[in-house]
């Protein structure tokens, strides 16, 4: 996914290692979740922004009712237009939560759902509404970044 400024692009990366961890069930081996990156074009680096090694432990401290791990491909990823804050929209169903990361703070935050933003689907953002009292009414869309493994 490319950052609207055409800056920086996102994607998740394959770990080399896969991760044991605790299910509703049963332990389970997850083979070799993903974690996302930050692909700067300008200093053609590329870092990781959110991995399992972090991720669901500042999770967990959100997910109150939720006793399993979270891994950061269980989410749908929306770049907003200000090109520093995702939206990460939970496809676990188990999962009530949603959340907002500060890619420059490298923050993350409970996401209230009751904001202007209207998801349809899961798969489109929709956030319409006046920028200033000069501007025309306007509607922009966002499609998500979804991790390959969760579609499967």
């Amino acid at each position: 996914m490319n950052s609207h400024n055409k800056n920086f692009s996102l994607y998740f990366k394959t770990r080399e290692k896969a991760v044991l961890a605790k299910g509703e069930s049963f332990n389970y081996v997850t083979d070799f979740p993903q974690d996302l990156y930050i692909y700067d074009y300008k200093t053609k680096i590329s870092t990781s922004l959110i991995s399992y090694e972090w991720f669901p432990y500042q999770a967990k401290y959100f997910l109150e009712d939720y006793d399993f791990p979270v891994f950061p491909e269980d989410f749908a990823y929306y770049l907003l237009k200000d090109n520093n804050t995702l939206i990460m929209i939970s496809a676990i169903k188990n999962i009530n939560e949603n959340f907002k990361f500060d890619i420059s703070k490298k923050k993350l935050n409970k996401y209230h759902t009751n904001s202007e933003l209207d998801f349809i689907i899961s798969s489109i953002a929709k956030d319409c509404g006046y920028s200033s009292l000069k501007d025309n009414y306007k509607c922009s869309y966002y499609k998500p970044l979804i991790s390959n493994n969760l579609i499967n």
